[in-house]
């Protein structure tokens, strides 16, 4: 999972994986995003993303196409919840007892 979380941080990284996430792309036209970056730069990036379980790679002819793979972003979502859904306990407590105090009010 630390692998994935790196392989998110970086931004050039993470813009592929929003290309990606609804539709397949080759390799050259996600390179063609990235005007000031080379091809093997580009390739460099898909790989540590493939590396990291988040992109699978299949082969169309001579391209290389790319995909989001969900199952990879699993263990991040089950990370992520378990901060989150504690802090949400709380705010959800607070604005309750928020609201027991006006009614008591009234």
């Amino acid at each position: 999972m630390l692998e994935a979380i790196q392989a998110l941080a970086g931004p050039t990284r993470f813009s592929i994986l929003r290309m990606i996430r609804w539709e397949e792309m080759s390799a050259g036209d996600i390179a063609g995003q990235f005007k000031n970056m080379t091809r093997p730069a580009v390739s460099q990036h898909l790989g540590v993303l493939r590396k990291a379980g988040l992109i699978t790679e299949r082969r169309a002819g001579t391209s290389r196409m790319y995909s989001l793979r969900p199952e990879g972003f699993a263990q991040l979502k089950i990370l992520l919840e378990d901060f989150w859904d504690p802090r949400l306990m709380k705010l959800k407590a607070a604005a309750e007892k928020e609201e027991n105090k006006r009614r008591r009010k009234k």
